[in-house]
């Protein structure tokens, strides 16, 4: 009997640690990362640093979402490109920001555009 409420004790509790993990994995809300760019020379920017930034981004585990000219509803805007990327975590935003890789990419798009970048933390579903 003491076998069987010890092992029940932990199974209990291996359950509960995985359903407690699963929780805090859904609640954890990603972070969108939105780029404003003012592009001085369109194609050398798409054509040398577009592929580079991409690269890294995906490398550290954000994912882009949109790319494209602002379509703007209200106000006005000084910048001709935008672009959001969604990453799990704020660290992998940091480790994607000071990488190397990410490094080297704006080194390119420092030559063809001005930038803009800021995060805006997602809403727990």
């Amino acid at each position: 009997m003491k076998y069987v409420a010890a092992l029940s004790l932990i199974v209990g509790a291996a359950l509960g640690a995985g359903a407690v993990e699963g929780l805090h994995a859904q609640g954890t809300p990603p972070v969108y990362q939105v780029t404003l760019q003012q592009v001085s020379d369109a194609e050398s920017f798409t054509k040398e640093f577009v592929p580079a930034a991409r690269a890294a981004v995906e490398k550290f585990g954000g994912q882009p979402l949109a790319a494209s000219a602002p379509l703007t509803v209200e106000g006005t805007t000084s910048f001709s490109r935008a672009g959001i990327n969604v990453w799990p975590s704020l660290e992998q935003v940091h480790a994607w920001y000071l990488s190397p890789e990410y490094k080297r990419a704006r080194e390119i798009g420092d030559k063809y555009a001005k930038f803009e970048i800021f995060l805006i933390q997602g809403i727990a579903q």
